[in-house]
C-alpha cells in the first residue's frame, strides 16, 4: 500500500540521518545550524502531522451518485474548467517518473565535497523539510473535499468516480513534495557553494522538475491548475525556507538605530546597517 511504503521510506531516511550524524564536522564549516531539541520536535511534529493527515484521508467518505450528478463544470472557475474531464492513465504513470527522481535529487548533493562533510546535517534538514510538506498536504487533503478532474469524466468507471480518492484534488501533494525536494537541493547547494558557476542551471532544473510533474498530473485529471500552482508554491517555499531558517547568523552584519540632523538641518531617525569585511 502506498501509505505504508511512504512511511517506511520516511523511517529509513530518518535512520540514515541518525547514522550519518556522527560524520558532521565543525558547525563553522557549514552554513547551517542543527539543534537536536528544536529540530527533533519540528521533525517529529511533521511526521505525526503526516500520519494524522493520512488517517483523515483514509476516513473520508465516498460521494453518492446524487452528489455526483450535481457536479457541473460550469461551477468551476475559469482557470480550472478546462481541466475537468481529463483522465489519462498514461499521463498518471508518466508523472511518477519525475516525481520519483525529485526525491533522489538531494542525495546528489552528497557528491559535492562541501556538502558531503555534513551528510547527517543535510539529511536531517531534508527529512525536516519533507515532513513539513507532508504534514501540510496530508492534513489539508484529509479535511478538504474537492472532486478531481477525472470525476467529471462521464465515461470513467463509476466506482472510481464515487471513491473518496476522487475527493482529494486540493491540493497537489505530488507537486508539493517534488518542489520541496528540488528547491531544497538548489538552496543547499547554493548555500554551500555561494561562488559556484552554473547555479542558474541548478535553480532552473529545480523549477522544471515539479512543473513537469504538475503538467502530467493535469493531463491525468488528478488535479486542477490551481491545485498544482498552490502545491508548487508551498513546496518551493518549504524547500527554500527550512534551510534558510537554519543558517548560522553572521556577526559581521549588524543593525542599529541612529539619528541626528542632516546638512539641511532636518532631524531624522533611521536604522543603520553595518557589515564588517
Amino acid at each position: 500500500m502506498k501509505i505504508s511504503k511512504n512511511l517506511r521510506n520516511a523511517s529509513l531516511l530518518f535512520i540514515l540521518s541518525i547514522m550519518f550524524a556522527g560524520t558532521t564536522q565543525a558547525q563553522s564549516d557549514s552554513p547551517y545550524e542543527w539543534k537536536w531539541v528544536r529540530d527533533g520536535i519540528w521533525t517529529g511534529a511533521g511526521i505525526v502531522g503526516s500520519g494524522y493527515g493520512l488517517l483523515l484521508i483514509q476516513e473520508k467518505d465516498d460521494i453518492t451518485e446524487a452528489e455526483l450528478n450535481q457536479l457541473n463544470t460550469e461551477d468551476i472557475n475559469f482557470l480550472d474548467r478546462w481541466v475537468a474531464g481529463n483522465s489519462s492513465e498514461k499521463a498518471n504513470s508518466i508523472s511518477d517518473i519525475p516525481f520519483a527522481f525529485s526525491f533522489t535529487a538531494p542525495f546528489i548533493l552528497l557528491f559535492d565535497d562541501e556538502v558531503n562533510d555534513h551528510t547527517g546535517q543535510v539529511l536531517g534538514l531534508y527529512l525536516e523539510s519533507m515532513a513539513t510538506t507532508g504534514a501540510m498536504y496530508a492534513i489539508t487533503a484529509g479535511l478538504v473535499n474537492r472532486s478531481r478532474p477525472y470525476v467529471y469524466d462521464t465515461e470513467n468507471d463509476l466506482n472510481r468516480r464515487l471513491s473518496n480518492n476522487g475527493q482529494r484534488s486540493f491540493y497537489s501533494g505530488h507537486v508539493a513534495a517534488a518542489a520541496t525536494a528540488t528547491f531544497f537541493t538548489a538552496k543547499v547547494f547554493s548555500d554551500f557553494n555561494p561562488d559556484a558557476k552554473g547555479k542558474a542551471w541548478i535553480w532552473a532544473g529545480a523549477a522544471t522538475v515539479p512543473a513537469v510533474v504538475g503538467y502530467f498530473r493535469l493531463q491525468a485529471g488528478q488535479h486542477f491548475l490551481t491545485d498544482v500552482l498552490l502545491g508548487y508554491g508551498l513546496g518551493a517555499t518549504v524547500g527554500i525556507l527550512v534551510p534558510e531558517l537554519h543558517k548560522i547568523k553572521s556577526d559581521r552584519l549588524s543593525f542599529y538605530p541612529t539619528g541626528g540632523r542632516n546638512q539641511l538641518g532636518i532631524q531624522y531617525n533611521a536604522l543603520a546597517m553595518n557589515y564588517r569585511f
